[in-house]
């Protein structure tokens, strides 16, 4: 893989095992993934099966826009339809990140029949990226799963075009998918998003 490929693989990589480590994934949930073009679409994203918490650049495979492997060793998730659901009705997004947390999954549940979660007032929103102050507010819906990744990822593109201020989504009993124009920005959505769930369920308690 090219030099810059492989400085953007490692970068995920680092951020597998420090969601692992946090207790955000667990074995080979969810897909981490970088937008390498448009035209044509390209994807870098991790391979099915492998394990998060162990990932290196060996983990990773290029995707076409059918989602066809162009490049890489494993078999493409079918999470990896989401990823390009979301790359097409994000266009400044060059990065999608994914989290599982137990808080995450308590409060989506329990507010799933809402459709969204919203947060405001906290210094913490500011760091989101589309949000410049505190007072504003950052909204997170949540759809209902399903074994058909091609109709859900309909379904994302339909709410995130409904929802232009949507800083990410979540999937019912799922997980978190957020996005951003590099990985960093992409992981601090994650954090801050991690950090007001947990605010969140300790509140109800």
């Amino acid at each position: 893989m090219p030099a810059k490929q492989n400085s953007l693989t490692e970068e995920l990589a680092i951020v597998g095992r420090s969601f692992h480590g946090r207790g955000w994934l667990r074995g080979s949930s969810g897909n981490f993934s970088v937008l390498l073009a448009r035209k044509p679409t390209r994807l870098c994203i991790t391979s099915a099966g492998d394990d998060i918490g162990d990932l290196d650049e060996t983990n990773f495979l290029e995707l076409d826009e059918d989602a066809e492997i162009l490049q890489g060793f494993g078999r493409p998730s079918d999470g990896s339809l989401l990823h390009l659901a979301i790359y097409r009705m994000r266009p400044r997004a060059r990065c999608v990140l994914y989290s599982q947390s137990v808080p995450g999954i308590i409060l989506t549940d329990k507010n799933y029949v809402d459709g969204v979660l919203e947060f405001s007032g906290y210094e913490a929103l500011a760091s989101l990226d589309g949000i410049d102050r505190f007072d504003q507010s950052a909204r997170v819906p949540i759809i209902d799963n399903s074994k058909d990744h091609v109709a859900l990822s309909h379904v994302i593109a339909n709410v995130l075009s409904d929802d232009i201020s949507a800083v990410g989504i979540f999937i019912r009993k799922h997980g978190l998918y957020t996005w951003g124009e590099t990985v960093k920005q992409a992981r601090t959505n994650i954090e801050i998003l991690e950090f007001l769930f947990e605010i969140a369920v300790n509140e109800k308690q």
